[in-house]
Formats: C-alpha cells, sequence, structure tokens
C-alpha cells in the first residue's frame, strides 16, 4: 500500500472513517492521550483545525495507550475529556496501537514511509506526528515535541501543492 486511501480507520464513536474520503487532502496524523505531558497540545491542533480546514487540510487524533498507560479511557470517555476540556473538533479514531505485533496497519506503513532518527521506525511517545500530502504520501514525520504551531510552514507549503 503506498498511499493513506488505501486505509480505513474506525471513528472514536465507532463507525467506519474510511480514509479514501480525504483523497486530494493535506492530513496530519496524531497519536494522542488524555494524562500525557503533551496532552495541551490539543490546543495547537485545534486551532491548525479550524484556521487550515477549509484550505484543505484533515487532522485525525489516534488514541493510543501504549505509552505509560496514557490514554486509559474508553472511546466515550476519550471523546468527553477532548471536547470538554479542549474543544476538539477535528476527527478522532479510535484507540489503536502504533507499535507492536498489534500496530495499526496505517500507522506501521507511516512509521516504514518516514522513519525517525537513525533510521528508527518505532513512534517513542504519544504526540508523534506525520503530515501527507494531498497525493496520499507522507511528507514529513515530528516528534512529540513538535508544537501543532511549529508545523505552521510545512502545512502551508503542502497545501499549496495540487
Amino acid at each position: 500500500m503506498a498511499n493513506i486511501t488505501d486505509f480505513d480507520l474506525i471513528a472514536l464513536d465507532g463507525s467506519p472513517m474510511p480514509l479514501s474520503h480525504f483523497k486530494g487532502r493535506v492530513v496530519l496524523f496524531v497519536n494522542v492521550a488524555s494524562m500525557c505531558g503533551f496532552t495541551p497540545q490539543y490546543t495547537g491542533l485545534e486551532r491548525l483545525w479550524r484556521s487550515y480546514e477549509a484550505r484543505g487540510l484533515t487532522i485525525i487524533g489516534c488514541p493510543c495507550d501504549q505509552f505509560g498507560h496514557q490514554e486509559p479511557g474508553t472511546e466515550a470517555e476519550i471523546g468527553a475529556f477532548c471536547s470538554s476540556r479542549y474543544d476538539v473538533t477535528f476527527p478522532l479514531s479510535s484507540k489503536l496501537e502504533v507499535n507492536g505485533d498489534h500496530a495499526h496497519p496505517l500507522w506501521t506503513w507511516l512509521k516504514v514511509s518516514e522513519p525517525g532518527v537513525l533510521g528508527t521506525t518505532a513512534v517513542k511517545w504519544n504526540f508523534t506526528k506525520f503530515l501527507v500530502g494531498r497525493d496520499g504520501t507522507v511528507v514529513a514525520r515530528y516528534a512529540p515535541t513538535a508544537t501543532p504551531e511549529s508545523l505552521t510552514k510545512d502545512i502551508e507549503a503542502a497545501l499549496l501543492v495540487p
């Protein structure tokens, strides 16, 4: 598989989320967690979503409980937390794994498409981000410490590519 449109997710509410619906859009995938030191990044992610959604950006948060048990809640609890604490309106998938034998195939593809430091493919922590261009291929990978605001230049450049 060489394109995000070849993958499907399950939305936080349990409904199908075929990524083919995002064909031609720039997509930022983020593995999120509600009890992480990086959780306040939800504010910046929501700001990006509201600023660039009309121009073609989609942000998809993928809750993951593989790092320090920092996303222990159910999908309903995750949704309530994101809505009440950070007013999140961008799409969220159901909880998934990003590493290991049970990693979601999308995340396996993202990691192989854009390896991290020294060629490592594993996601090291919550709030690792992958930017995918309008053509459905990975443009960049960002460490958890990269703030949403620091991605603005790359997002704007990706939005300009037809």
